[in-house]
């Protein structure tokens, strides 16, 4: 299969790749890295990783002005797409950038050859991660007798673009931490590649689960738009604040929205509760500033938002199964 992306008029390809559709054990994986900045590109980083039977893309994107990107597909794919996009606003007397969370959307494809083009809005933020599978990998990982899958690949034999889902979904937590996975993975050479298939197919999993749940009789009723603004804004008020995170009905107030309605939105938007997310950042950056930035357990503790450090080694290994002192050795 063969598949490619530019900037439209732009003679930069984000990426154009062969890929054997046959998957093939003894085909090492090859690592790619792209970045533009010039007009009409404000920032491009694309970093890209392919192998037999698979093309897997990470890019983070801004433009100064709308353009074009347009792609062309020749063979049989299935994709697994996932795309952040958030407006980027300026509060002018602080003069720093503050980043308002917009929406996230995923989707399973069937993309048999085509072409295409789609449009990039200026003073938004995009991050794209895309899996690209031959048909004949994608049945390798999941069989194509499943009953995960039955409509969809009834579709596929008809040879027709088409989608797992009629709408796309929102992005879960566990999915974003799977992508977070892939993209921060620093094996090398084979256990990178068997890694990277396992997380794939793990990323398959979550989405053809979420599939079924929408399915359900019970699923959850769609949440009003305001709604979705109101808790999007809780989760950028925990982003900035998650070492010292405001308790639930102060939360509340400050986004307008009842308890209620924030819990369980909270809980279908991001797949996690709202203790869970403030206690993911807080552990996560507890393990990067212990790890990557070589402090003491007295300084993270510190500078995480607890008061002593007993706290932090209990909350550290409830989260991770190990202790802070542990984390380096």
């Amino acid at each position: 299969m063969n598949i490619k992306s530019k900037i439209e008029d732009q003679d930069d390809w984000l990426f154009w790749e062969e890929v054997p559709e046959l998957y093939n054990a003894s085909k090492p994986l090859s690592e790619k890295s792209i970045e533009i900045r010039r007009p009409p590109v404000k920032e491009l980083q694309s970093y890209q990783l392919s192998s037999s039977g698979m093309f897997v893309m990470h890019t983070h994107m801004q433009f100064d002005e709308a353009v074009k990107i347009v792609f062309e597909v020749e063979g049989e794919t299935i994709t697994s797409q996932f795309v952040f996009y958030r407006s980027v606003k300026r509060i002018e007397k602080k003069s720093v950038a503050k980043k308002i969370y917009g929406r996230s959307r995923h989707n399973i494809r069937y993309i048999p050859s085509l072409s295409g083009k789609y449009e990039m809005i200026p003073g938004m933020e995009y991050d794209y991660f895309l899996v690209v599978l031959s048909k004949a990998f994608y049945f390798q990982l999941i069989d194509e007798d499943s009953s995960l899958h039955s409509a969809f690949v009834d579709e596929i034999k008809n040879g027709k673009y088409t989608s797992l889902s009629a709408k796309d979904h929102i992005v879960s937590h566990e999915m974003v931490q799977v992508i977070n996975d892939i993209r921060d993975c620093r094996k090398t050479g084979e256990l990178k590649r068997l890694y990277t298939e396992s997380k794939i197919l793990e990323l398959l999993m979550l989405q053809l689960e979420q599939q079924q749940l929408e399915n359900a009789d019970n699923a959850e009723p769609v949440m009003k738009t305001d709604e979705l603004k109101k808790i999007e804004q809780a989760r950028e008020i925990l982003d900035s604040n998650f070492c010292n995170p405001p308790i639930i009905p102060e939360l509340s107030r400050m986004v307008g929205l009842n308890d209620f309605k924030l819990k369980r939105g909270f809980k279908a938007y991001y797949g996690t509760t709202i203790y869970g997310y403030s206690t993911r950042l807080r552990m996560e950056y507890a393990r990067k500033l212990l790890v990557e930035d070589r402090k003491n357990i007295a300084e993270v503790t510190y500078e995480v938002g607890f008061k002593h450090q007993s706290h932090l080694s209990e909350a550290f290994k409830n989260y991770f199964g190990i202790l802070p002192s542990e984390v380096r050795r």
